[in-house]
């Protein structure tokens, strides 16, 4: 597979707080993103959640890795029985009342290329989704 990070962005009509709330806070992430049990912005903090195809679930391991409050956050993301570990992260960039959003998905190279669940299209698929439709209609809705 190949190395090159998946780089994924979005501008949103909503300022860059209301993006790292949305970011951070379990509550709205679920409306948006994942249904996470728990979720803390901190610095070695642990979570998971399970998803995949509709017919089979992966349960995804993750840690916070960087926290820069109200800017960026990174997490890494593995799969429970699964080889490889990969690195999420999230920018905010202030344009105004706007926010560009920046994804970044480093490492897809080191998660098995045997498991077509695993394949970067589907990756690229899913932020592109994630990042481009399901944000900024989250966050159109919110400050409507």
């Amino acid at each position: 597979m190949e190395s090159t990070p998946i780089l994924v962005e979005s501008t949103v009509n909503a300022p860059s707080e209301t993006v790292w709330q949305a970011l951070t806070h379990k509550e709205q992430m679920k409306e948006w993103y994942f249904d996470l049990a728990e979720f803390r912005p901190e610095v070695g903090f642990e979570f998971q959640f399970s998803g995949g195809p509709e017919d089979r679930s992966y349960l995804h391991l993750c840690q916070i890795t960087e926290v820069e409050q109200g800017r960026k956050i990174g997490y890494s993301w593995h799969y429970d029985g699964y080889p490889g570990n990969t690195l999420v992260t999230f920018e905010l960039f202030p344009q105004g009342d706007k926010t560009k959003v920046r994804l970044t998905h480093t490492g897809l190279e080191t998660f098995p290329s045997s498991n077509p669940d695993f394949a970067r299209t589907n990756f690229e698929a899913g932020w592109n989704e994630i990042i481009g439709q399901l944000l900024p209609a989250y966050l159109e809705k919110k400050t409507a």
